[in-house]
């Protein structure tokens, strides 16, 4: 498989003579007589004068700043010099007050510059942590080879990352592991595709695609809202279904969920994949999103994986997915941005496996991270909203509710068994314990209603969902 050189992938993603260099003259004088050869045979081959390249540019108009690694030189790795150009480049960023896009190719370390080089990434990694703190975006895009230091340091700190297809990305390079091991590295560990499916980055994407990707996310972390274009549901919900009839509707199969919404109510999306540290569980979507032309990060509940059919359809909720959760809650904190959370769940996993990965913990930590957000955040309770996981994604400054979702402690089959010594009594239980969205609204947990009226279509619903979210975001900015 072909990879793009650092010069044909800036070629392809910033716009047209929109590139300014950043970069001061390298003085190399300071090293071995031995070392400054081959720091010019690297310049004369790679045809940069170092290992990084930086600078202002522009994408689609916006402005980045651009720190990309020419693996052409010295195998891309980083030195005492090639790291004070990567700060310099991210605290301009800072106090300019515009995006970093960071594009890698690196073996890592200077092995020829020791300690001094290999401590460097400290400060790389202070810059980046100073910048992500002034709220402003940092985006990753990994090339073929990133391994070492780098990849433990810059190229894995991104609030989204992505990476070129079949491109190798890991720790140790697999040349030596095998040398201190004497075995080879297993095959397909160090792969950006399984590390997607990991949840380690975020997505591969072709080069050709790697603009509009570019262009959507700067979209949604830089741009300002846009004025609606969908018409809210104003009509008083009334009560017309017992709890039971309500909870049968949103446990039909074609009921609409978060995907829907998506589909539908967001004006564009850009999905993230896992927690970015190795788990990922297909109950939880976390995306950044604009919902009715208001930009946010969504973390929703997939209702169509979590079922009890094995691997193929998923599973229930485990504690990895409340811990994509927690990343979600996490981004929208450092960036600004508003979080919405969407509630359709039958249950937390209650397996031993679930037990074992803490649970319960994460349930306690969603909740109590939920109510002290930082940034304006709406709940939305979509469909089904059972225990534990579901309170998990609630608390929120507004909570808006379909008219058929619930909310109860247990399903209402677990309640009667409970209460009763059989299931024979769950419409009962679920009249007495409350748990319609009438009844939240009535109780004051849930703020507002959505009807949904009996001719509701998938995308009716979606529009209509995103038209409330984007009004209560609306106001509470």
């Amino acid at each position: 498989m072909s990879h793009p050189s650092v010069r044909e992938l800036l070629d392809a993603v910033l716009d047209p003579d929109s590139f300014t260099s950043w970069d001061e003259p390298i003085d190399i004088e300071s090293h071995p007589p031995d070392y400054q050869a081959t720091l010019r045979a690297a310049a004369e081959r790679a045809g940069t004068d170092e290992s990084i390249i930086t600078g202002r540019a522009e994408v689609r108009g916006r402005p980045v700043a651009v720190v990309a690694n020419e693996f052409g030189f010295m195998a891309g790795s980083i030195g005492t010099a090639a790291a004070r150009r990567i700060v310099a480049a991210v605290r301009r960023a800072t106090s300019e007050g515009i995006p970093v896009l960071a594009t890698t190719a690196s073996g890592g370390t200077r092995m020829q510059e020791g300690t001094a080089a290999f401590v460097q990434m400290v400060d790389i990694s202070r810059a980046i942590m100073d910048h992500k703190a002034a709220g402003l975006p940092y985006l990753v895009h990994l090339r073929h080879p990133t391994t070492g230091g780098v990849f433990a340091s810059w190229g894995s700190l991104g609030h989204i990352t992505v990476a070129e297809p079949g491109a190798l990305i890991g720790f140790l390079g697999p040349k030596v592991f095998e040398l201190l091991e004497n075995r080879p590295f297993p095959p397909g560990i160090q792969v950006s595709e399984n590390l997607a499916n990991r949840g380690i980055i975020d997505a591969v994407v072709l080069t050709d695609e790697l603009p509009s990707v570019l262009d959507r996310a700067l979209g949604l972390l830089i741009d300002p809202p846009t004025e609606s274009t969908r018409e809210r549901r104003t009509a008083k919900v009334t009560r017309r279904r017992t709890p039971w009839e309500s909870i049968e509707i949103t446990r039909a199969a074609d009921r609409p969920g978060v995907r829907e919404v998506l589909r539908y109510g967001s004006d564009a999306t850009v999905r993230l994949q896992g927690t970015d540290e190795g788990e990922r569980d297909t109950a939880m979507i976390v995306a950044f999103a604009r919902l009715d032309g208001v930009p946010c990060v969504v973390v929703g509940q997939d209702r169509t994986t979590q079922t009890k059919a094995g691997l193929t359809s998923g599973g229930p909720m485990g504690p990895a997915a409340l811990r994509e959760a927690r990343r979600g809650m996490r981004l929208a904190n450092e960036l600004g941005l508003p979080l919405v959370s969407f509630i359709d769940t039958p249950g937390a996993d209650l397996s031993p496996e679930a037990e074992q990965g803490a649970v319960a913990g994460e349930i306690a930590r969603c909740i109590s991270t939920m109510a002290t957000m930082t940034v304006p955040t709406v709940s939305v309770l979509l469909g089904q909203g059972c225990g534990g996981g579901a309170l998990a994604l609630l608390p929120a400054h507004v909570v808006v509710a379909a008219e058929n979702a619930w909310l109860s402690p247990l399903p209402p089959e677990g309640a009667s068994a409970i209460v009763h010594g059989d299931i024979d009594h769950a419409a009962e239980m679920s009249e007495q314990q409350g748990v319609s969205a009438l009844d939240l609204y009535e109780g004051g947990t849930v703020n507002h209603l959505v009807p949904e009226p009996d001719d509701d279509t998938p995308e009716s619903f979606a529009h209509a969902m995103a038209a409330e979210v984007g009004a209560q975001l609306r106001e509470l900015a």
